[in-house]
């Protein structure tokens, strides 16, 4: 739940060369289960092409052009990180066409673009973008690696469906100003306040399993958590940490319903909210929750990722060691 990237379904939302060497995982036994609201912005490695418009009747997509969701990474045999490049190549080229290398669907191409005039701006057509933003939940921080997770889940390209491949980018504070409530068919979301500014974190991955990157801000350990495994884990009663407030973090009551290993490692947590102040609030599941820590003890045992659509009372989390596993790779 990131944005409105959520489509109508049923469900939407770690000595010797005689002994073999096992994987060693880099995780500690207590984390910081956070549950804090952050501000979210991602820098796409290239230039994502979200549209087209038309230009004196010439329409830049038509035929075998540049569609949604694919990445510009050159132009002219020059690369391009940003839209600032992009500009500048087009008004200093002193030509008619500009070449596009691109890929899509992680396969690279390539094509040539006309230019157009007009009142004497140079244009290509293209409605481009160079960065995602938006709001979600910090599940946790590392204290000793410094490594934190946000969603449980990767952001995508809502024309493609396609996870969006990023250079870099960065979590930052936020405070939630109101909610929208979930009705059947149709999640709510968190409304927030965002200070690009005010940065706590540097992202490096954007994966299946959630945002992963380095923890840049002072870190307070208070909120320590065992690691739970598969096994530490039962049905029943436990608890979810999240902002419904400006940055107020509070537990809220849901009950297990299942708890089982998936082969992609994903929706491994079944579960329905049971606290009254949430649903009032809230009516269930809203977007921005994605990411929020899910409590049973002593133990952090996943994080919050999607809802059930068709009921938000319920939904699905993923197990806090397959986030923990994919931030260390």
């Amino acid at each position: 739940m990131f944005f409105k990237i959520l489509k109508r379904q049923t469900l939407i939302l770690l000595l010797s060369i005689f002994i073999i060497p096992q994987t060693i995982l880099g995780y500690s036994d207590y984390i910081i289960a956070s549950g804090e609201t952050v501000g979210i912005k991602l820098n796409t490695n290239g230039i994502l092409v979200v549209g087209s418009y038309e230009i004196n009747g010439n329409n830049p997509s038509s035929g075998e052009k540049l569609n949604p969701g694919d990445v510009i990474t050159h132009i002219n045999e020059k690369k391009i990180n940003n839209i600032d490049d992009m500009v500048d190549i087009i008004n200093t080229c002193n030509c008619n066409e500009i070449k596009i290398n691109y890929t899509r669907n992680s396969k690279k191409m390539n094509t040539t673009l006309n230019l157009y005039n007009d009142n004497g701006v140079l244009k290509t057509g293209l409605y481009v973008k160079d960065t995602v933003s938006g709001v979600g939940t910090l599940t946790y921080i590392d204290p000793n690696t410094k490594i934190f997770g946000v969603l449980g889940h990767e952001i995508i390209d809502t024309n493609t469906g396609s996870i969006i491949n990023i250079k870099d980018g960065n979590i930052f504070n936020s405070k939630i100003t109101s909610i929208t409530r979930s009705s059947k068919g149709n999640p709510g979301e968190k409304n927030a306040i965002l200070y690009s500014d005010k940065i706590t974190g540097t992202i490096k991955e954007n994966t299946k399993k959630g945002i992963f990157g380095d923890y840049t801000d002072a870190i307070n350990e208070e909120n320590l958590y065992k690691v739970a495994h598969i096994d530490d884990m039962k049905t029943g009663n436990a608890k979810m940490l999240t902002v419904l407030d400006e940055d107020e973090v509070k537990e809220f009551d849901i009950n297990i319903l299942s708890i089982k290993e998936t082969e992609d490692k994903l929706k491994n947590i079944e579960f329905e909210i049971t606290d009254d102040e949430l649903l009032n609030l809230t009516n269930g599941i809203v977007q921005g929750m994605s990411g929020s820590p899910i409590i049973q003890g002593e133990y952090i045992i996943g994080a919050v990722t999607h809802v059930v659509v068709e009921n938000p009372h319920k939904g699905y989390g993923i197990l806090i060691t397959n986030m923990l596993e994919e931030g260390e790779n």
